[in-house]
């Protein structure tokens, strides 16, 4: 009998496709396939390193969203992991030069699930000792 997929379950497996959704975009404006708008002002960017590692992001995420859908006690572990890396990519993207409004979405998508996940009842279902 297959387990009963809690609502926050599907939250966090959507919160993990918004994650990879991002990711991808990133990737493609880092590929010049896609611009980067910050209000009126659009431009392109070219970057074959962050292309790789943002495509990679988008394949972590891809993972962690069906780890969280067959509710894997792993994929609890692994979205607050790669949630703290994505934190830690966009703080340190920002640093160098990126505005807040081209981070923004990864950095509310990625805060959103690591809130969600270190909550009590969420834990709980992944079989996680408080």
């Amino acid at each position: 009998m297959a387990k009963e997929r809690p609502i926050g379950v599907m939250l966090l497996a959507f919160l993990a496709i918004l994650g990879a959704v991002n990711a991808l975009i990133y990737t493609l404006q880092m590929l010049h396939l896609l611009p980067t708008f910050i209000g009126p002002i659009v431009f392109f960017q070219f970057s074959l390193i962050g292309a790789f590692f943002w495509g990679l992001l988008f394949f972590i995420w891809l993972a962690v969203f069906r780890m969280i859908w067959e509710m894997q006690s792993g994929g609890w572990m692994f979205i607050v992991l790669i949630s703290v890396i994505n934190l830690i990519f966009g703080f340190i993207t920002m640093l160098g030069g990126t505005p807040w409004q081209v981070m923004a979405p990864l950095l509310i998508v990625s805060a959103l699930a690591l809130i969600y996940c270190l909550l009590p009842g969420t834990k709980k279902l992944f079989g996680i000792p408080q």
